[in-house]
């Protein structure tokens, strides 16, 4: 198992006639009778498995349709062997509380991470974030050169609605629709890319906390949400279940940046796998830098409980891996 899933068990609150009851905090491993325990590496394991199966399988096979010219080398290297899969796994996590179709989830669990390893790609380039670490190992302009990287970005941008639009009747085109918008809003200049160029005109500017909220909202926090409102895409939820889940990715996507932000001034390069203290190095506005250490670890947590607010207001019974991973990311040390 990967060494970031730390925490074996979280407590589970009972569903008493189909809505989930209040929880019930408690320190032991040996919680009262009625509270389940949740074991979230048992969870992640058999996911993670399904996801990097498909991933080997979808991602530039070489013995299925390889890419021209090494770019699907470029490629692979970039998604495999390497990276939390948090987006997948919220995906799947999404799809097991509405009492989805797995089997169709795991399209857009392959697709966001698609999608997250291709904007790993671009950030890192020298034009960008110029970084030579990245998951342990040197970043993908290194190894293979920029024009290379450029590409390999692009492919994996492409490849990610490709999954999306199977040929098939597998996945239905309604189902197929939704996701491919999901994914598109998050990733363009709404969600993702928009908020990577506020971050780069950024630097050396002081932000205020709604714009610095705004820019990570859009940089980090719209992938995070939209992996959630995909995994409900795959079965079925009225709207106000779909609204209680987007106000958890909302709260989770900001927390994982909070988190982000702290790890880069308090864990070094060999736990992070990539470069520590370069925010502070290149002069960019975090929320360290805003609010300070302290008050960043506060805020991490209240964000934490505005999550596992919004998933008890959802009335969902299988919100177990939902929060447990929301408990993870806020609470991890890499």
């Amino acid at each position: 198992m990967p060494g970031w899933l730390e925490l074996k068990t979280f407590p589970c609150p009972p569903v008493i006639n189909g809505v989930t009851a209040p929880a019930q905090k408690t320190t032991e491993l040996n919680a009262p009778e009625h509270i389940s325990l949740f074991d979230l590496d048992a969870w992640s394991t058999g996911q993670l498995a399904a996801i990097e199966r498909a991933l080997y399988r979808w991602v530039a096979s070489p013995a299925d349709a390889p890419a021209p010219a090494g770019l699907g080398d470029a490629m692979r290297y970039a998604v495999l062997d390497g990276g939390k899969r948090l987006r997948p796994l919220l995906v799947m996590a999404a799809c097991d509380a509405v009492n989805g179709d797995a089997a169709v989830a795991l399209r857009p669990a392959c697709a966001v991470e698609l999608i997250h390893a291709y904007s790993l790609v671009h950030d890192d380039m020298p034009c960008m974030d110029n970084d030579v670490l990245r998951r342990g190992k040197p970043t993908v302009h290194v190894q293979f050169g920029e024009a290379r990287a450029l590409l390999a970005g692009d492919a994996l941008q492409a490849l990610a609605f490709e999954l999306l639009t199977p040929g098939d009747a597998s996945v239905d085109a309604g189902t197929q629709a939704r996701l491919c918008r999901l994914l598109a809003q998050a990733a363009g200049y709404q969600g993702m890319a928009g908020g990577q160029a506020i971050d780069l005109a950024s630097v050396g500017l002081p932000l205020s906390s709604a714009q610095l909220h705004e820019m990570h909202r859009l940089k980090t926090g719209a992938l995070l949400q939209a992996s959630v409102m995909m995994g409900a895409a795959c079965g079925s939820a009225s709207l106000a279940v779909l609204e209680a889940l987007r106000g958890y990715g909302d709260a989770v996507g900001l927390a994982f940046q909070v988190v982000d932000d702290i790890l880069d001034v308090t864990a070094d390069a060999a736990t992070l796998g990539k470069t520590a203290g370069k925010d502070a190095a290149q002069d960019k506005p975090t929320f360290v830098s805003l609010m300070g250490l302290e008050a960043s670890r506060r805020y991490a947590q209240k964000l934490l409980a505005q999550a596992l607010d919004s998933l008890e207001a959802s009335q969902l019974e299988n919100t177990h891996a939902l929060r447990a991973l929301a408990d993870m990311l806020v609470n991890r040390q890499h």
